[in-house]
């Protein structure tokens, strides 16, 4: 006859249920949003390619589901785009990963990107990003 010490057999189910707990701790996380841009430096006019990745969190993230993509370039322009998408099922609907924008930067200046999820008024995500745009030839950065 094997003797087990008193409680032993709780041990077995309350590290099971710890798995439980920390998995599901993960994948209520909510996810965080990274923007960045290509190339960060250059001489105006400039093209830039900006990319904004959701990392993270569960991939039906019910915040992020369908919402509102808002561009502020830092200049005074802004962009807001509404997707139209079938009503959120809850570990059916997915979310988008990755936003891409391309913008041109005409004058030379230090601009602060956001890009912005949104449902209705909310924001409920955020990232930004800095671009350095130097003065080119038609400013006189050249002579």
């Amino acid at each position: 006859m094997h003797l087990r010490p008193a409680g032993s057999r709780l041990l077995l189910p309350v590290l099971c249920l710890a798995g439980v707990l920390s998995t599901a701790a993960v994948n209520d996380e909510k996810p965080s949003i990274s923007v960045k841009a290509s190339p960060m430096i250059g001489f105006a006019p400039i093209r830039i390619v900006l990319t904004a990745d959701v990392k993270g969190g569960p991939n039906d993230y019910e915040q992020f589901y369908c919402a509102t993509v808002e561009w502020d370039m830092g200049d005074g322009n802004k962009s807001e785009q509404a997707a139209d998408c079938d009503p959120y099922e809850a570990g059916k609907s997915e979310i988008k990963r990755r936003y891409v924008r391309d913008q041109v930067f005409r004058y030379p200046g230090d601009y602060r990107v956001e890009f912005r999820l949104k449902q209705k008024d909310k924001i409920v995500g955020t990232g930004r990003t800095t671009i350095k745009v130097r003065p080119g030839l038609r400013d006189g950065g050249g002579q």
